[in-house]
């Protein structure tokens, strides 16, 4: 199962503005009407109930909405890009990378129809008619369209069920899954038979659950040995756990300790799920034969257990009643306990221009000015004109002034530099 994957997401950018004039026969001095660029799409990512793992983003690794059209003359406004959608499965975590492995999480997308918006599109630049003002009636700048977000998210798949099933491997987790639904796992006798987490619907009268047969684990498997970390994902979603020991092993208890040290060490939240721990295989003759010895050693350790046979079918209708009532208690106990997660990433408001020095030259940081952009035809005294009236608006002169800039020294704001 692919059930992690990481990619590369770039919002559209936003589309630029236009310097225009409206000229019609006998409509004198009609004035700037150039319109506004259209914004880029947004990248969102939402939880489809038809998926059921994120194969689909191991060949394709970026993905970029579209970005907004420019503007045009008579005020039209450039359209819109359209929000690029990101199907995932439900239970999909979606994260942001950190260099030192703490990951921030940006949305759990726990079911159908959940949805985060991981890179907004950027804002359609202004046209010329945002420029006008009692003195500055023909603008000839308009701006360009805002670059889209661009970054990297984690996507995790995290399996919701309402029963997980764990063990060992060979412990009899598949057969214990096709014996109680009408679930046809792989089954075979040797390690990591089960590569991906299969999930059943056991029907008792008119009540069901689901139930998932997670991946075998190891020793260390917290550490990401073996099939480890997959199968730990996975079991923080369920809500009770029933663990299955192989009878035949050398020591079940000895089994069932590893297991629930695994569980531990990898989230302590897993260790305190409900647990229902069963011994399979007592229809084996060696099982049978030190059956009393099995179940004084559980009993020394304070462990109640089923005793059951997956392969022919002893105990398991008895044992899917206990999940049923468990799962019933466990769900009234926990309802509304935890309040769905919401994330939020609000938008720092920071000054409207910064002004550092650069040895003899100034360089202004003023996102409304970096990106704007002279009309065609306009000549490099309006240019400077305009700009002019800008830096004055804003109080940049000012600050400059402030800062030591004397007549003559050059001043750089994105891509367009000037004397002052």
């Amino acid at each position: 199962m692919i059930d992690r994957a990481e990619i590369r997401v770039k919002a559209g950018d936003g589309g630029n503005g236009v310097v225009g004039f409206r000229r019609e026969k006998f409509v004198p001095l009609g004035g700037p009407d150039g319109g506004d660029g259209g914004h880029g799409g947004g990248v969102v990512i939402r939880a489809e109930a038809s998926l059921d793992n994120l194969r689909r983003y191991r060949q394709n690794k970026t993905y970029r909405a579209l970005k907004g059209q420019d503007g045009a003359g008579n005020r039209r406004h450039g359209k819109n890009g359209e929000d690029l959608v990101l199907a995932v499965p439900a239970g999909t975590l979606v994260t942001l990378p950190a260099e030192d492995g703490n990951a921030a999480l940006l949305a759990d997308l726990e079911k159908p129809g959940d949805e985060v918006v991981v890179a907004r599109g950027g804002r359609g630049g202004w046209g010329n008619t945002h420029y006008v003002s009692s003195t500055n009636q023909a603008p000839h700048i308009a701006q360009r369209g805002e670059a889209g977000e661009e970054m990297t998210v984690v996507l995790e798949m995290r399996l919701i069920a309402d029963v997980g099933i764990v063990g060992l491997p060979n412990a009899g987790k598949s057969t214990l899954l096709a014996a109680a639904s009408a679930a046809r796992p792989k089954i075979a006798s040797y390690p990591f038979t089960t590569l991906e987490p299969v999930l059943g619907v056991v029907e008792l009268g008119l009540e069901s659950f689901v139930m998932a047969e997670i991946p075998g684990l190891v020793e260390e498997a917290h550490l990401g040995r073996g099939l480890g970390l997959d199968f730990l994902r996975h079991a923080l979603r369920t809500k009770i756990l029933i663990h299955i020991i192989d009878g035949s092993a050398a020591s079940p208890a000895a089994d069932m300790i590893a297991v629930n040290r695994e569980l531990a060490s990898y989230d302590p939240e897993l260790a305190r799920k409900p647990q229902i721990i069963v011994v399979n295989k007592v229809d084996l003759p060696e099982v049978q034969e030190r059956l009393d010895e099995i179940k004084k050693e559980l009993a020394g350790a304070g462990v109640k257990a089923h005793y059951i046979s997956a392969a022919t079918g002893q105990g398991v209708h008895r044992l899917m009643d206990e999940a049923l009532r468990t799962l019933s208690v466990t769900t009234t106990t926990h309802v509304g306990a935890e309040p769905p997660l919401k994330v939020f990433r609000p938008q720092p408001r920071g000054a409207a221009f910064r002004i550092e020095r650069e040895g003899d030259s100034f360089v202004l940081h003023a996102p409304e000015l970096e990106r704007i952009i002279p009309g065609a035809g306009a000549g490099p005294a309006e240019v400077r004109w305009q700009l002019n009236y800008q830096l004055a608006r804003l109080g940049v002169n000012k600050a400059l002034e402030q800062a030591g800039a004397r007549p003559g020294d050059k001043i750089r704001c994105g891509e367009l530099t000037w004397e002052w």
